[in-house]
């Protein structure tokens, strides 16, 4: 049998590669069962596939990526689409997807898209065949385009969506993973009521964002409840990133009666209201309360430290590519999930004056 051996130095070219061969040997048992367990197919006994997957790690064996490609007419490779001017949300997302993927032997492409591409569905689908790809995650905006997703159905590729429209989950018995970012944006501003703030100004994410859309109805859904008209006038158009927080607030803050608090859509853009705040020598939260969403590093990197909504990024990008690969395997226990958000108190709000 053969075994692997790592001479001083790093001398990697007397290193004996171990094939599925050896690890069958190991554990006593057919080729066929190493595969399956590699596979995670079902139909293993538990103590073999512990045995199995005990022989593989003593060996250190991978699986050949090739050889499992020609073997069962898969690549074990998955997509991650974006389209995202947020790289701290894509970083976590794409972290908790790719950690998801190496637990179950597969790999992961990284497929930057452009949404408002009038031929990306088509240009999708050449790339799902030409890399030979078992399936994608669709992440914000892409979740929202109905071409693309529908081109999916119509081609029988498995997909999971990541934040999708709230039209998306009522009409579509699609698979995906979400917070509920109404209820989210809702309990945000009844917090920030909560501190006697009541002129609160919203900066909306990207118009194409269903997650937007429902982060704004949040905020409206509080205001009612609270017995407040919504003021036109301190509601901005942002899109997710610094520099659209930035316009947002120099708007705001050169209002006659500026807002007492200002809750941006995601933490990019509540990091510009704070870049704003500071160069007017406005006091965070003396002056005003800012707010943001996501829970990204940046939320906790800036001063003061951002009040903001936690949702999930990593995990909500694992649940995703677990979800798809359980489709693609065909095992029957992927159902779409939502997962628990939660508020996030930092320094950045208070009462009023």
């Amino acid at each position: 049998m053969a075994e692997t051996v790592l001479r001083a130095y790093g001398d990697w070219a007397n290193v004996t590669k171990v094939i599925i061969d050896d690890v069958a040997a190991e554990a006593g048992v057919s080729i066929k069962t190493v595969s399956r367990v590699m596979n995670r197919e079902p139909n293993v006994r538990p103590a073999t596939r512990q045995k199995v997957e005990e022989a593989a790690k003593r060996l250190g064996y991978r699986p050949n990526a090739s050889a499992r490609g020609l073997a069962g007419n898969r690549s074990y490779l998955i997509a991650l689409l974006y389209d995202s001017p947020s790289a701290a949300y894509l970083t976590n997302l794409q972290s908790g997807v790719l950690a998801a993927t190496q637990a179950e032997n597969y790999g992961m492409v990284l497929q930057p898209c452009q949404y408002d591409d009038p031929h990306l569905a088509d240009k999708i689908l050449t790339t799902i065949r030409d890399a030979r790809l078992d399936g994608v995650v669709l992440t914000p905006p892409l979740s929202d385009h109905r071409g693309l997703i529908d081109s999916l159905v119509d081609a029988g590729i498995p997909h999971v969506i990541v934040s999708p429209p709230a039209t998306y989950m009522e009409t579509s018995g699609g698979l995906c993973v979400y917070v509920d970012d109404k209820a989210a944006a809702q309990e945000m501003t009844a917090y920030i009521l909560g501190t006697g703030l009541t002129r609160i100004a919203f900066i909306k994410g990207t118009p194409t964002h269903g997650a937007a859309l429902q982060r704004f109805d949040g905020y409206k859904d509080a205001l009612k409840a609270a017995g407040l008209d919504l003021d036109p006038e301190l509601v901005k158009q942002g899109y997710f990133d610094f520099e659209s927080g930035v316009k947002a607030a120099e708007e705001l803050l050169a209002l006659p009666q500026p807002p007492s608090a200002i809750f941006a859509s995601n933490d990019e853009m509540a990091a510009g209201v704070l870049h704003v705040a500071h160069e007017r020598g406005l006091k965070v939260p003396d002056d005003v309360s800012v707010v943001g969403f996501d829970d990204t590093p940046l939320s906790r990197q800036i001063w003061p430290a951002l009040t903001t909504v936690r949702q999930p990024i990593r995990q909500m990008g694992g649940c995703a590519a677990r979800m798809l690969i359980s489709r693609i395997r065909q095992s029957g226990d992927a159902a779409s999930t939502a997962l628990p958000y939660e508020l996030v108190i930092r320094h950045s709000t208070g009462g009023p004056k």
